[in-house]
């Protein structure tokens, strides 16, 4: 087994999108270690004024986001006559490419809101394609158990864990990429099989994560390298490699 690297921690920081909506943000706009990802926005309340404006009709251009979300529902419109809503432990995914008119409105269910969007810079050559959106409700994500009480669930892409590939239900994005959402109870080890050349991101949402010798509490986006990792303690992260 590698040791990975830890190349970087970026803390969240509060921030307003859309009508006022209140979510934890980070960025690399100018950061080449976390390209081709632009932000990942996490949303989790339970007062409705956090959010209750959602996201009115807005245009994107050349990206493509990516939503998750734990707890509640999302609300997806869009001038191609797209409407889906998806339900807790669903994802949506949209490519903006050469524009897209679209509006989203967060729904809390049993009093929570919890989610996750994830913004994805398109390479050059397909920013002009026609935009597309598949969501994908909670039955179709992939899973694996860890353990007792632990889970592994595989949005997009395939990620070694253990000695079993999982492989997600959306495999057609603009670029190569596997999102995640990993839960280990404490105390607990999982072993994520990582490809060297690639990036990979772990926010981590809930509890901390112990890797490298650290322990990073919620809130903060790591961002590592190296080709096999051994995560430790209890922590929910939201992965992207």
């Amino acid at each position: 087994m590698s040791n990975v690297t830890i190349k970087q921690i970026i803390p969240s920081h509060p921030s307003n999108d859309g009508d006022g909506v209140r979510i934890q943000r980070v960025h690399g706009f100018n950061n080449k270690a976390f390209s081709p990802f632009l932000m990942i926005d996490e949303l989790k309340s339970s007062n409705p004024d956090d959010y209750i404006g959602g996201f009115p009709p807005h245009p994107h251009r050349g990206i493509e986001t990516l939503t998750y979300m734990l707890e509640g529902h999302f609300q997806h419109k869009d001038h191609m006559g797209n409407v889906g809503e998806l339900r807790s432990g669903g994802a949506q995914w949209m490519s903006a490419g050469r524009g897209v008119i679209h509006s989203e409105m967060p729904v809390m269910e049993e009093g929570q809101l919890h989610g996750f969007q994830i913004w994805i810079n398109m390479p050059g050559a397909k920013k002009m394609r026609p935009a597309q959106y598949h969501d994908f409700q909670p039955e179709s994500i992939a899973e694996k158990e860890l353990g007792k009480n632990g889970l592994v669930r595989v949005i997009a892409g395939e990620l070694g864990v253990d000695s079993d590939v999982v492989t997600g239900p959306l495999q057609q994005t603009g670029i190569r990429a596997t999102v995640a959402d990993i839960r280990l109870p404490l105390p607990d080890t999982v072993e994520l099989l990582l490809k060297p050349n690639d990036q990979t991101l772990l926010y981590v949402y809930r509890g901390e994560l112990e890797l490298g010798g650290k322990s990073i509490p919620s809130g903060n986006l790591v961002v590592v390298q190296g080709e096999n990792s051994r995560l430790v303690r209890r922590w929910i992260p939201e992965l992207c490699c």
